[in-house]
């Protein structure tokens, strides 16, 4: 099987890097948009990315863990990504530019495992997490997760 090919997704958001930015990073605006997760993270290199909450059982389950390579305010995020069980870390980049009444969200979600059981969900997560943020940021509500 090959290694399965990037993701890679653009979206203008109506608001200045900084409050996308936080929008990425800030505990409140990631239990909006993953449904009660918590966003645990030290915004360094080698600082944990972890996303966290209730699993079925009601006890403390990490859903996406992960580690900070890049971090570089407001406008560049690179982290590993394990969804689940899963070993094999792909890497995500985030990478925000200003435009004149937006920023430009690009994000690259590459080196993907053969196997990794994460790619699938992930191809249909990404644009509804970004369409989530995005709906968020501009008008401070979101629609619900599917």
């Amino acid at each position: 099987m090959p290694q399965p090919a990037p993701l890679h997704f653009v979206f203008y958001f109506a608001a200045t890097p900084a409050k996308v930015w936080e929008g990425f990073v800030s505990s409140a605006s990631n239990r909006i948009i993953f449904g009660g997760a918590e966003l645990e993270a030290e915004l360094k290199p080698g600082g944990p990315m972890n996303w966290v909450g209730p699993g079925a059982d009601g006890k403390k389950t990490t859903y996406v863990r992960g580690q900070v390579l890049q971090s570089e305010p407001p406008k560049f995020l690179q982290y590993t990504f394990a969804m689940g069980a899963s070993s094999q870390p792909s890497r995500v980049t985030i990478e925000l530019v200003p435009e004149t009444e937006a920023t430009r969200v690009s994000v690259t979600h590459d080196q993907w495992a053969e196997d990794d059981p994460a790619y699938a969900p992930t191809v249909d997560g990404w644009p509804r997490i970004l369409s989530r943020l995005k709906t968020l940021l501009e008008t401070g509500k979101t629609f619900k997760p599917h």
